[in-house]
Formats: structure tokens, C-alpha cells, sequence
């Protein structure tokens, strides 16, 4: 009998086995040779599932927010800053470190669109969460998905080093996205956001189904 092999549906997100978990290996020893205004370097000694030790250096990072700023014209909200590391001058979106004590992550990024290109927004939703390079740096990342935009009312946030030389621009999304996948842009919360967002719209319910503002954040519990 032929039979027409009928379509396996996808797992939901919530039941899918592919998923993160938290687990934490015992340390043995942990020092920090380095010690930063934010950031810090820090040596662990590791044991393994099999006994065997191995020290792991890392950056012990506090995380950040970045914010892809929504117009009705589908364009984003982009800004041009020198980053020294990579002796390069960045498109990037808003973004800043979460180095407020208590600040929840929606404030911080409310905070870093008003500060860096004196703006609000009206709705908030998480675009995508992700560890910047878990191998040897702490720092979890979300990327949040801001509509409703206004210029801000008030004194505008007095910029310093860097950030006094911010460029800022309007750039089309579709514009912004072929350009990464061309590889012109760099920036890896610029990159991972505006791909969330053309993932999410792909998707069933679109843009209607991200996880509001608020939503919980399992990957940074510290």
C-alpha cells in the first residue's frame, strides 16, 4: 500500500530537547589576575566528568542589552562608533553594559536608547538571547525589539570618550541585513538582532509572537 508519508510537526520551543541547560562543573581553585572598572579576568580550575582538572580563563562580564529601534518606515536605528580592539569604526545599534546594580535588563535598554540616541519607545519585546563567546568570556546578551519611537523630551545625556563621536543614522532593515549576510557588518548585536528579526517575521504569528519585555532571562541568573 502506498501511503503518503504524512508530515512530522516541529516540536514546540518549551518541549524540544535542543534546548540550553544550566549546569555548573566543580571549581578547585579560582583567582582573578585582573580586576577592571567592569569587567574582570578570571582563572578557574575545573574538574571534569572524569575526574581530570583543566584551567579555563575567562572574562567575568556583567552582560548588555542592545535595542534594534523599529520605525514605521521599517528603518533602524543605527550609530557609527570607534571600536579600538578591532581598530575599526562600527555600525552598531544602541547598546550598553547592564553595570547598574539591580537595573532590570528592559530599563537598561530603555536607559542606552534615551542616553545614546535620545529616544524612547512606546513597545518592547525580546528579539534574542545569546552568550557573545561562552569559550572565554561570561557576557549574556539580549537584544530587545523597540516600535513606537519619539524623540525624547529633556536634557540630552552628556557623552563621553568614544560615545561623544557617535554617528547616527537611519538605515532600511532589508538594507541592514544584506549587508551582513555580505559580511560589511560586524557588529555581533547588530548581526543577531536584525537576522532574529527577519527570522521572527518568517515564522508563524511574526513579530506578534516574541516574548513580551519582560519576558525571564534563564541565561544570565547571576
Amino acid at each position: 500500500m502506498n501511503a503518503e508519508a504524512q508530515p512530522v510537526p516541529a516540536p514546540s520551543a518549551s518541549s524540544s530537547r535542543f534546548r540550553d541547560a544550566a549546569e555548573e562543573w566543580p571549581v578547585t581553585e579560582t583567582s582573578v589576575p585582573y580586576r577592571g572598572r567592569v569587567t574582570a579576568m578570571r582563572s578557574d580550575v575545573v574538574v571534569m566528568p572524569d575526574g581530570a582538572t583543566a584551567r579555563r580563563d575567562y572574562l567575568d562580564h556583567p552582560g548588555a542589552v542592545g535595542v534594534i529601534a523599529l520605525d514605521e518606515d521599517d528603518r533602524v536605528l543605527v550609530l557609527r562608533q570607534y571600536r579600538h580592539p578591532v581598530r575599526q569604526k562600527l555600525w552598531e545599534i544602541p547598546a550598553g553594559l547592564l553595570d547598574v546594580p539591580g537595573e532590570a535588563p528592559l530599563l537598561a535598554a530603555q536607559r542606552e536608547l534615551y542616553e545614546e540616541a535620545h529616544h524612547k519607545a512606546d513597545a518592547w519585546q525580546v528579539l534574542v538571547d545569546f552568550y557573545n563567546s561562552p569559550g572565554s568570556s561570561s557576557e549574556a546578551i539580549r537584544v530587545f525589539l523597540a516600535r513606537g519611537l519619539s524623540e525624547a523630551v529633556g536634557e540630552r545625556y552628556e557623552a563621553h570618550g568614544e560615545e561623544a563621536h557617535l554617528e547616527v543614522a537611519w538605515a532600511p532593515l532589508d538594507e541592514v541585513i544584506g549587508l551582513v549576510l555580505a559580511g560589511e557588518l560586524h557588529n555581533p548585536t547588530l548581526v543577531a538582532g536584525v537576522l532574529a528579526l527577519a527570522a521572527a517575521r518568517s515564522r508563524p504569528g511574526g513579530e506578534a509572537a516574541l516574548r513580551p519585555g519582560g519576558a525571564p532571562w534563564p541565561a544570565r541568573p547571576f
